[in-house]
């Protein structure tokens, strides 16, 4: 059992104690006392047999601490004859329901009027308890005595135990009930308060009121309780007292189904998500919990433990149901009804599926593409039909430059494939995007440490297929440099052609930068703008997802142009036992909007995968979606067929989104992170919640920390990278660099159908425009199965994919002449460059690169600063 003060140590189980020891011996173990003076012990006596009373009726306070001494002192002072100790600790004196009983021997002992007394020799002399009395007044406004009840009746009457004391009295255990909400209050055994707001487990009221008859610790005139008895106060007339708890079998949410009360597993548990509710745990929100997340078991422990799991879990751990007498612990929300027990589960299965997850034949394939030079921290696919790898320093060949560019036609000449490059500064947990300029220059800003924080770097795609370029990576941070220094920064395209820069930290694991700022740097003095939700949610909101304004656990939407909160969305859920779960870096996820299709009347989805929480335990294993800008925007939640962190997501030309890489169990940073996910998924957002996940096929490469995934111009998927540094106990590396590059094939392309192509007269497209392309030859046909995507250019790097967007446009086609009408606006597509693909059925063709919205910052003019190649606009 998880300990409720910190749920990740263990504190013992049901009949089970964790023991620890200081390492001294323990003080000699108490002994019976066989006489004190003329006191001789006659033995251990039984109380209260069958709740039938005291069996010495005259409780008696002693001087000081309850000794055999003592309170055979206080019994003679008394004027009786026997005496009896129950519930001490030095010497053996009594226990639950037993007495320690002595007998005075002597002739001597005083007469006592009002009560007791008796013959030397001859016992107690009867009578009733001296001075032991119900408050009946002085109480807190409202509250009341109601009666003497009797405890495990058929279980505990309160399922709330307050911290008891020697000091305990009536007002002070009120006092505690009455400080967490409670309007009922019990005392027993003379130190022990108990709060609820009803009595619970078929508690009755004592025949005897009588039995309510020990002294309370902190003041012996007042009755507290007695063994098996309570002495019950309330401030809610009348007192509510539940019958005997059942497990909950009727009136269920959704399609469960209860199944009985499972034994736990002899070692772990049945489940692996556990939620520890204290104080109001209830199967019913057990059920409702599990069910939001996807899980198809649910099962409730202990009282206050709630698991999630699979009907198939059962299965796999030979689960055994035992009888139901074995579940008797009440859930302490719903008191009525059972939550299990010591290793017993009142169990549920949901009727029905719930993760209707595709089984495709067609699977498609991950294939080696060609051997790596460098680790690649950011991968980009240029306008020129090339990728650019930028790497973190020193992770490639010796002397690497820390930049390359493949030529992906070449990768059968490996001396020609790849082309050196050069930048300055370490670009390790940088930004980068593609410019809105004609040239579409790659921009990678900030990075490592010192000058490469403030780092500004330009390129400009040179060369085409099959022959390289020769511009290069130009930065002077002389002249061009951020306005702060940042690592783990966020870079996107706004709706104005300027490029935001937001959030990161100053500088390698250092304070946090929760501000933003504009490039081009607009004229004046500083212009960053500070931003109170990430300095509060530091150091967890790493690389916020810009496409809305995603960090850690929360989301919202920024006015574009002062950058005030328009609004603020629900928090994002996170594991079904963990609402803190984060999808930024480092409790990385990976977000993606989704497509947008004429006439772009339905408001954009966000759609967010995967993630982990702050003890480096298992990784989320859900992907959530939202409409941000819906009227009432909420999140749904759907559970992948396995836990990632660290994915990669990847839009695809036929809509859907590419899912891969990643670990199970951990977070993002070196050696953070275990259990490589091998696993492609794919996720088809036309398709009903619940059905939109297809598992792919496996690779036999770990792709974890720093791995990349972009789309390429023929429809495959480039995969790359993985610097985790993970190693083995013994030193050993457990999960290398990795320098291979991989493709995926898609399904759509594993059907070996011959992809659709044509001609692209004019690439620079308005707003709105309406713009030809011809030559169109599709092989499947017929024409009405005919689409038209556009993807925007991304940058993949740390599990996000910069600037990433799919749009379906109107077209229409006549002959092999088809007319696409452009985007209407910056809000549907900022400005940019975008693949353009034709879909013949399934199929993609290869893309061309068509630029929407134009320069409307004129990027194409900046920087005109030393160091520096403009295009011009």
């Amino acid at each position: 059992m998880a300990c409720a003060g910190n749920p990740a140590e263990p504190c013992g189980a049901g009949n089970r104690l964790d023991v620890f020891w200081n390492g001294k011996m323990p003080p000699a173990p108490p002994q019976i006392v066989p006489s004190v003076g003329k006191w001789v012990s006659l033995g251990c006596f039984t109380d209260n047999v069958n709740g039938q009373g005291r069996s010495l009726p005259n409780p008696t306070t002693p001087a000081g601490q309850v000794t055999i001494e003592s309170c055979t002192t206080a019994c003679f002072n008394a004027g009786f004859g026997l005496s009896g100790t129950e519930f001490s600790d030095s010497e053996f004196c009594g226990g639950p329901n037993r007495l320690n009983v002595y007998n005075y021997t002597g002739t001597d002992l005083p007469v006592v009027s009002g009560g007791g007394g008796g013959a030397a020799g001859g016992g107690g002399g009867g009578g009733t308890a001296l001075g032991v009395f119900p408050v009946l007044s002085g109480l807190p406004t409202g509250w009341s005595y109601n009666a003497c009840w009797v405890d495990n009746a058929h279980g505990r009457a309160f399922v709330f135990q307050a911290p008891g004391s020697q000091t305990n009295t009536i007002q002070s255990c009120i006092a505690q009930c009455q400080a967490q909400n409670f309007t009922v209050a019990g005392t027993e055994f003379s130190d022990e308060c108990y709060c609820g707001n009803t009595l619970v487990d078929g508690a009755v009221i004592a025949s005897d009121p009588t039995t309510c008859n020990m002294g309370c610790a902190g003041n012996a005139t007042q009755a507290c309780g007695g063994p098996n008895r309570l002495s019950v106060y309330t401030s809610n007339k009348p007192l509510v007292a539940l019958p005997v708890p059942s497990a909950m079998t009727t009136n269920l949410p959704g399609n469960w189904t209860y199944k009985g009360c499972l034994r736990e597993t002899a070692t772990g548990k049945m489940f692996p998500n556990q939620i520890i509710w204290i104080g109001n745990n209830t199967a019913l929100a057990c059920m409702n919990q599990c069910a939001a997340f996807g899980f198809t078991a649910a099962g409730v422990e202990f009282g206050q433990e709630c698991y999630c799991g699979d009907v198939s879990d059962v299965t796999n751990n030979n689960g055994v149901f035992g009888a139901e007498s074995e579940c008797t612990t009440p859930c302490p929300g719903d008191p009525v009804h059972l939550c299990g027990d010591g290793n017993r589960l009142n169990t549920y299965f949901w009727n029905g599926v719930v993760n209707n997850w595709q089984t495709p034949s067609n699977i498609g394939r991950y294939e080696f593409l060609v051997p790596g030079l460098v680790v690649p921290l950011i991968a980009t696919l240029g306008i020129n039909n090339k990728v650019t790898f930028l790497e973190k320093g020193g992770t490639g060949i010796p002397n690497a430059t820390g930049a390359y560019e493949l030529d992906l036609s070449l990768v059968n000449n490996f001396g020609k494939t790849w082309r050196e490059m050069h930048i300055k500064t370490d670009v390790f947990c940088s930004g980068s995007v593609i410019m809105p300029d004609k040239a579409g220059r790659q921009i990678n800003v900030a990075g490592w440490a010192e000058d490469s924080n403030f780092g500004v770097r330009l390129y400009t795609p040179s060369g085409f297929t099959g022959v390289n370029g020769t511009t290069d990576w130009e930065e002077n941070g002389d002249v061009l440099k951020l306005q702060r220094a940042r690592w783990y920064p966020t870079a996107t395209v706004l709706s104005n052609g300027s490029i935001l820069v937001m959030g990161g930290e100053i500088g390698s694991n250092s304070a946090p930068q929760p501000n933003l700022e504009i490039l081009p740097k607009p004229d004046g003095g500083d212009t960053v703008i500070d931003l109170d939700f990430l300095l509060r949610t530091d150091p967890n909101n790493l690389y916020p997802a810009e496409c809305y304004l995603g960090y850690f656990n929360e989301a919202r939407i920024l006015e574009p142009k002062t950058f005030t909160t328009i609004k603020t969305l629900p928090n994002i859920p996170g594991n079904v036992n963990n609402f803190l779960a984060g999808r930024t870096y480092p409790l990385e996820g990976s977000a993606v909007p989704l497509p947008l299709h004429f006439p772009y009347t339905d408001p954009l989805q966000v759609f967010i995968c995967g993630g982990s929480t702050n003890g480096a335990g298992d990784a989320i294993d859900n992907c959530v979606t939202i409409a941000p800008e819906a009227a009432n925007p909420t999140w749904t939640l759907e559970r992948m067929p396995s836990k990632r962190v660290m994915p990669n997501l990847v839009p695809l030309p036929d809509g859907t989104v590419f899912i891969c890489n990643g670990a199970t169990q951990g977070y993002a940073g070196f050696g953070l992170a275990n259990n490589p996910n091998l696993n492609a998924l794919l996720y088809d957002p036309t398709q009903p919640v619940g059905s939109r996940f297809s598992i792919l096929n496996n690779t036999i490469v770990a792709r974890m920390y720093h791995s990349e995934a972009i789309l390429l111009p023929d429809g495959r998927v480039l995969i790359s990278g993985s610097d985790p540094q993970t190693d083995n106990p013994d030193g050993t590396v457990k999960y290398p660099e990795e320098f291979r590059i991989e493709v995926y094939i898609p399904p759509y392309l594993n059907q070996g159908l011959t992809p659709p192509n044509f001609t692209l007269p004019n690439s620079d497209w308005a707003y709105g425009s309406t713009n030809t392309i011809t030559n169109v030859k599709f092989f499947q046909g017929p024409i009405s199965k005919l689409r038209v995507s556009l993807v925007a250019a991304a940058s993949s790097t740390h599990g996000n994919a910069m600037g990433a967007r799919t749009i379906f446009p109107q077209f229409s086609c006549s002959g092999t002449t088809c007319t696409i009408t452009a985007p209407p606006n910056a809000g549907v597509s900022p400005p940019g460059w975008h693949q353009l693909f034709l879909l013949d059925g399934p199929t993609p063709s290869h893309s061309q690169w068509v630029r929407i919205g134009g320069d409307p910052a004129q990027l194409g003019n900046w920087p005109n600063l030393p160091g520096f190649t403009v295009p011009g606009v």
